[in-house]
């Protein structure tokens, strides 16, 4: 990657968050192989690859504003942020703590929030910038039995860009939403299991144990990451982007079938994807 220097005014500067693995790590090769001055960011740098990083904590507001400070400092400029760390908390929401709970917003969410604001008044200066959140295609899927916390999490997202694109439109500052489908990553390996919801005699523990072999199932034909990074680079280099870029084939066909259907009849196909169409009656019994 090409080394902060005078030059760095000759290209467009990107900061991605959660670039340690994954989504984040494939954008950030893509970003720097095309042009751009980037910046991947983590927690843990012990996790880096050969490629230039700052250590960037999204929950942490004091960790925010020193990379910002560092990056700025360097080149006086952010061109793109790509908001991408977050991870997954799994369990049924009566199962989740509210510790829980908030540990996820707090990354997912606020994560978001506190880089964003970060960079807003330096892209307000320049009259320019591209804000890139990747949300998730559980956005168009309407949700999933277990995903309460992620996907509400999704939809706050994308409930911020679209109201920040307003505000952010006369400043010269576009925003941009990535939504994901299933990504081979190690994301799902990642998944954070609510406590309570690893005890067998959880109400939901049914529906849990139909939920995992359904999701082994989905990631047999999971798009890798460099797609999702070839959708970023496709979205901020457009000169007149959209707000909202799908990244996989399985999201474009599940968002194109929402399109015919009543919320009821989408709600029953999802149901049966889901394998959860025949398990009322068993749960019935057990309770």
């Amino acid at each position: 990657m090409t080394s902060p220097s005078s030059s760095s005014f000759n290209h467009r500067v990107a900061l991605v968050t959660g670039s340690s693995s994954g989504i984040g790590y494939e954008t950030t090769l893509m970003l720097a192989r095309n042009g751009f001055l980037t910046y991947a960011t983590m927690r843990d740098l012990k996790k880096s690859e050969p490629i230039k990083v700052v250590q960037l904590d999204v929950t942490d507001d004091r960790s925010v504003k020193n990379a910002v400070q560092s990056i700025t400092s360097e080149c006086s400029k952010i061109d793109v942020l790509v908001n991408n760390a977050g991870y997954a908390l799994n369990g049924a929401f009566e199962d989740i703590a509210m510790e829980e709970l908030k540990a996820q917003y707090e990354t997912n969410l606020f994560g978001v929030a506190r880089v964003t604001q970060a960079v807003l008044p330096l892209m307000r200066k320049q009259k320019s910038g591209v804000i890139v959140n990747i949300s998730s295609g559980v956005v168009p899927m309407g949700g999933f039995p277990g995903g309460s916390a992620y996907v509400s999490t999704k939809f706050a997202i994308e409930g911020l860009s679209r109201s920040m694109r307003y505000e952010l439109e006369s400043f010269g500052i576009k925003v941009i939403l990535v939504e994901p489908g299933v990504i081979g990553t190690n994301f799902f390996n990642a998944v954070v299991v609510a406590k309570k919801s690893k005890d067998p005699s959880s109400p939901y523990s049914r529906i849990m144990e139909k939920m995992a072999p359904r999701f082994e199932e989905i990631m047999k034909n999971a798009s890798s990451p460099e797609l999702v990074a070839r959708v970023v680079l496709r979205a901020i280099t457009d000169e007149n982007p959209g707000l909202i870029y799908l990244a996989g084939k399985d999201i474009e066909e599940l968002k194109e079938a929402n399109r015919g259907m009543s919320d009821e009849e989408f709600y029953t196909m999802m149901k049966k994807n889901f394998n959860l169409d025949s398990i009322e009656s068993t749960i019935g019994a057990k309770n």
